[in-house]
């Protein structure tokens, strides 16, 4: 959705997605990096982990990228493909192979000013020791502007199951339908769409058609183009200048 269109209701609540969408994390490099010995490194492109892995819980990601490699017995491998990923992707945290997107910081901060009630929901078991490293303009910990956080929550599937953000929005207490969720993943996208939200879609990769063709309502490459006087509105839109 462009311009100053409204979209289907009243917006009252804002549902964030944590890697790639607030923080630029080694989670890519991390999956790339753990599959010497399962296959080629350089197979694992941005596309597969665009589509098979970003969003999802470990353990899926790790089949999902595997069967889509080829890889022979993808069952057998995936337990020790996601080890090796963990424990890598620990390596990376600790070497401070994380940042924060500064549209982001600048975007949950205008969001937080607004009133919003905002939560944070991130398949990701990482994803709250990575925000507790990151500070909006203010100095505020980015962690601690959420009211709701269900960031690793153990649910029966992930994404593009809706439970997540259906979690979030319970603990929001506001309709999932008032729910604006910013999500740059597929996966992420249509389950915001699954649960009856207004899917926003980051397209920090150039995969705006990705997104588009998941069901966002409003695709952006960041959060500067979102028009924070119209989402005071209750509206998602596009700036316009």
């Amino acid at each position: 959705m462009t311009g100053s269109d409204p979209i289907r209701q009243r917006l009252k609540a804002a549902i964030f997605d944590v890697d790639g969408v607030l923080l630029a994390s080694p989670h890519e490099r991390a999956w790339r990096e753990a599959l010497v010995g399962f296959a080629d490194p350089a197979r694992f492109t941005p596309e597969i982990y665009e589509t098979q892995v970003s969003g999802k819980p470990r353990m899926d990601g790790a089949l999902a990228a595997l069967m889509a490699l080829g890889v022979e017995q993808p069952e057998r491998q995936a337990v020790p493909y996601a080890e090796r990923k963990q424990a890598r992707l620990e390596e990376l945290v600790l070497e401070g192979q994380v940042s924060a997107f500064p549209d982001a910081l600048r975007f949950v901060q205008s969001t937080a000013e607004l009133g919003l009630p905002m939560a944070v929901a991130s398949s990701s078991k990482n994803a709250n020791g990575m925000m507790k490293a990151a500070r909006l303009p203010s100095g505020q910990c980015l962690y601690d502007m959420f009211s709701v956080n269900v960031c690793g929550v153990d649910l029966p599937e992930g994404k593009p199951n809706p439970a997540i953000f259906l979690l979030a929005a319970q603990g929001l207490g506001i309709e999932p339908a008032a729910c604006f969720v910013a999500e740059d993943a597929p996966a992420g996208v249509k389950a915001a769409s699954a649960g009856g939200m207004s899917p926003l879609g980051i397209a920090r990769n150039h995969d705006e058609s990705l997104l588009r063709a998941a069901g966002a309502d409003l695709v952006v490459t960041s959060f500067d183009e979102v028009a924070v006087d119209e989402l005071a509105q209750g509206r998602l839109c596009r700036r316009t200048s």
